[in-house]
């Protein structure tokens, strides 16, 4: 069992539902980012992802890619990820996975990369560009290491191939709930939580929405279906333009918009 699968067992027995921040490692600075980690957490998000910024975006909208461009020109580096999270083990329990492409897992090694991830403190990585006719090796290794392998399911995969992605995954599985890029929208397809309820009659892991999840009414429509709920675009333009000056305010609204959520999940603490 990894800290995900007692996270989302505690939370089915408590009748409760995730919320999955994601934050961009190193927007503005990284130290910036450890303060933010820490306030999700206060405020009662369960799990944070953290995105490893990379000069191509994968399914990005401008919001993200914004930010990763931001760490990147201010000179972001691999190994602050690692020690971000080194920095915050011993005093964070809430989860923390890593938002990485594979050709970054793939440049400095799979085993090296769980490796460093988990001796660092991270409980697995979601890796949007992984197709699942390549995942066989990578859900070996984070296996025989207990590090959780997340992965997506979009509006477009095919049902046989969904089920063959939650196969290979562990943890919980990312389902995207629109077609696209990433980025806060008003309204969901509406075939949404019919897609999500067949999938969850295919597999015992729980199913997390991301995409397009702009607030506390979105989040009350989808928290019914959902184990949880990721919201990125909406916490990463809040930090967009903060300065040395704002940051104790810009915590303050981060920590008040996930408290909105949750109150809206029906899972406020």
């Amino acid at each position: 069992m990894t800290a995900i699968d007692d996270l989302f067992e505690d939370l089915r027995q408590q009748g409760r539902k995730a919320l999955l921040p994601f934050v961009t490692a190193g927007d503005p600075d990284i130290a910036f980012t450890g303060e933010l980690l820490k306030a999700l957490a206060e405020a009662g998000a369960s799990m944070c992802e953290v995105g490893v910024p990379y000069s191509d975006p994968i399914a990005d909208g401008p919001v993200i890619q914004a930010a990763y461009q931001r760490a990147l020109d201010n000179g972001f580096k691999l190994q602050q990820v690692f020690d971000l999270a080194a920095s915050l083990k011993p005093a964070m329990k809430m989860p923390m996975v890593t938002m990485v492409s594979y050709s970054i897992i793939h440049r400095i090694g799979l085993e090296a990369y769980v490796q460093r991830a988990l001796t660092a403190g991270y409980s697995g990585a979601i890796v949007p560009d992984l197709l699942v006719e390549e995942a066989a090796e990578v859900s070996r290794v984070c296996h025989a290491h207990d590090f959780n392998l997340i992965q997506l399911v979009t509006p477009t995969t095919p049902r046989e191939r969904q089920v063959q992605i939650a196969e290979s995954s562990t943890g919980f599985l990312y389902f995207v709930s629109v077609t696209g890029i990433t980025g806060e929208r008003t309204e969901l397809p509406t075939d949404l939580v019919e897609n999500v309820q067949w999938l969850k009659q295919q597999t015992d892991l729980p199913i997390c929405i991301g995409f397009g999840i702009s607030g506390p009414e979105t989040a009350r429509q989808l928290a019914p279906v959902a184990d949880g709920l990721i919201v990125g675009s909406a916490f990463v333009r809040r930090i967009a333009g903060v300065t040395p000056e704002s940051r104790g305010k810009v915590l303050q609204d981060v920590q008040s918009f996930a408290k909105e959520l949750l109150t809206a999940m029906g899972t406020s603490i």
